[in-house]
């Protein structure tokens, strides 16, 4: 069997794993072929009618000549000639999706001098990148930025991490991610804050949520990805797991934070029994 010539289509719609097409709407497949259809129809009618057999005989070789020349000729050319008139649907429906603008988390260290950050965010800026937060940690000499990226959807990962590079960032990291990444961290650190405040037993519970990461239970191993252990005297070490999106270090400080809080309320009410 020869392989099916790539086109626009294909390579636009074509599955990653397997290879096929979506299946288009059933009108579209119904037009296209009666539009191939009709023309051999009407061609091998003029053509039998005009001779001369038996009537049983005649329409015997039209249903069977009609049928060769359908499953031979008709439906390889409908879906062939008019494959993107049959998947528009499908087409628009996906450059929609590839134009919907994508959430990004990024860090990248940069030095610290006037116009670092000027030139980094320069480069995200041809990109069509908007940056909906940002967070400057400094370092010796240098600072790591981080920032949660708003990005037209047919960028991919590759292409941010060479904007930050060429925006003069060093060692830049990039991930997807949700909404979520939005929401005010603040806010909701001293909201768990004040749960923790209430009872310092669910300090696990209240980092995990914070971080919206799992608790690793003590002897079992984390599994493979970015996980943050916390140091605790009453509590015992915490370890925590996030895979595929690191904890950064604006994370790591608020659940030590927390952990302290924790360690000071536990000392108190076990110091006052």
């Amino acid at each position: 069997m020869k392989p099916t010539q790539s086109t626009a289509a294909t390579a636009e719609l074509s599955c990653e794993v397997c290879g096929r097409m979506p299946e288009p709407p059933k009108a579209r497949v119904t037009a296209a072929q009666i539009a191939v259809m009709l023309p051999i129809e009407l061609l091998v009618h003029a053509v039998v009618v005009q001779t001369h057999l038996p009537y049983l005989a005649k329409v015997l070789l039209l249903t069977v000549t009609a049928t060769v020349l359908v499953i031979w000729v008709a439906e390889p050319s409908a879906a062939k000639v008019l494959r993107r008139w049959l998947h528009a649907p499908a087409l628009r429906h996906r450059r929609t999706l590839d134009a919907a603008p994508a959430l990004w988390r990024a860090s990248t260290v940069v030095r610290d001098q006037p116009g670092a950050l000027q030139k980094l965010t320069r480069a995200l800026a041809g990109l069509d990148t908007n940056i909906l937060s940002i967070h400057i940690h400094p370092m010796d000499g240098e600072a790591l930025d981080e920032f949660v990226l708003s990005a037209p959807g047919h960028l991919g990962e590759q292409d941010l991490l060479k904007a930050l590079s060429d925006g003069g960032g060093r060692d830049p990291h990039v991930w997807p991610t949700t909404a979520l990444a939005m929401a005010d961290g603040q806010t909701r650190a001293l909201s768990i804050a004040a749960r923790v405040a209430g009872n310092p037993d669910e300090l696990a519970l209240a980092v995990a949520e914070l971080l919206n990461a799992r608790v690793v239970p003590p002897g079992k191993e984390a599994a493979p990805g970015t996980t943050l252990k916390i140091p605790t005297a009453w509590h015992g070490p915490l370890v925590f797991s996030r895979p595929g999106e690191p904890f950064t270090p604006a994370e790591s400080a608020r659940a030590h934070r927390l952990a302290e809080l924790a360690e000071i309320l536990a000392h108190g009410r076990n110091g006052a029994g």
